[in-house]
């Protein structure tokens, strides 16, 4: 495919802004929320609500930015970090579990993300069925910051909807029976990305329902606490990892 060469339009960034480590998530609440576990970090964006917040962790710069809701959305905030020289991105949001037993908080490590045929990814690549999975060795990080904070996850594939309301009981039992985990809207745009741009990809997602069990999804803020430490693990895991 052709790459058009253009300046970034939606983030607005002077060199050296962002960090070569990114974490991104949907929820502006939730960008602000991980910033203040970050040591002096500043805002160094909010054009068009895609906040970048910069500064440290673990003596480490990290940077964490917005990328808004689905594939559309996200594919632009993906592209513009990836030009201002990110390096390793890794997504912490949140999921519909597709497993029985799954709680609130209960956390997913995608293997690979699936998506609606066509979308997003269908107009980079028209003649080609991508396979979107995320980098093997920053996968590795991120089992072994869960694992250290003794966190209850499942590792497998995510399927990311490009329509949350189309979504229905009959969706998530036939889903979950082909084996998914979880129900998100980014993931597979993060990993397509990550293999056609070159920069390196994972994702922790937090389960905030269970579709199978139909338990009612908790918004962002009764997310808090479970974000707090999701976001320890997120963060332990891309400042161990060497893109």
């Amino acid at each position: 495919m052709i790459r058009l060469e253009i300046e970034p339009l939606h983030i607005k960034l002077k060199k050296g802004d962002l960090a070569e480590r990114v974490i991104v998530a949907g929820d502006p609440e939730r960008v602000k929320q991980l910033s203040s576990i970050l040591k002096d970090a500043v805002l160094v964006n909010d054009n068009r609500g895609f906040f970048v917040y910069t500064g440290s962790y673990a003596g480490k710069r990290v940077s964490i930015a917005c990328h808004g809701i689905g594939a559309p959305s996200a594919a632009i905030v993906f592209e513009e970090l990836h030009q201002y020289g990110a390096r390793a991105v890794l997504r912490l949001g949140t999921a519909g579990g597709l497993l029985k037993g799954q709680r609130y908080g209960d956390l997913i490590i995608p293997t690979s993300a699936a998506s609606n045929p066509g979308g997003t990814i269908g107009q980079y690549i028209k003649d080609i069925c991508l396979a979107p999975a995320p980098t093997h060795d920053f996968v590795e990080a991120v089992l072994a910051s869960a694992k250290k904070e003794g966190a209850s996850f499942a590792l497998g594939p995510v399927f990311s909807s490009d329509a949350f309301y189309a979504e229905d009981p009959n969706f998530a039992q036939r889903l979950s029976s082909m084996g998914f985990t979880g129900v998100e809207m980014e993931c597979a745009t993060l990993f397509a990305l990550s293999q056609i741009r070159g920069f390196k990809a994972a994702a922790v997602l937090m389960v905030s329902d269970n579709m199978v069990e139909r338990a009612s999804m908790l918004d962002a803020s009764q997310m808090k606490s479970f974000t707090d430490k999701a976001g320890r693990i997120a963060l332990d895991a891309l400042i161990s990892y060497n893109p």
